[in-house]
């Protein structure tokens, strides 16, 4: 691979991490949001959707890691 295709997949690499970095931001600030609920509201409709929300976002984190780590791979 040459340099200038390296160099694209550093960036690429980059800005994968920082989209992960803001979505797990987003993902704390829901599961805050969902711990300081009342434990009834945690077992009602709201609390499930935001509970499938934080399970959804954890699920792209890890993905988005695999990401990372393949173009990693590719860039060596």
């Amino acid at each position: 691979m040459n340099k200038e295709r390296r160099k694209q997949l550093e960036e690429i690499s980059e800005q994968l991490s920082e989209l992960k970095d803001r979505l797990e931001s987003i993902r704390e600030e829901e599961q805050e949001a969902f711990d300081n609920m009342p434990e009834s509201l945690q077992t009602g409709e709201r609390g499930q959707q935001m509970e499938q929300a934080i399970s959804s976002m954890e699920d792209a984190i890890s993905t988005i890691e695999t990401a990372v780590d393949e173009v990693q791979a590719a860039s060596e």
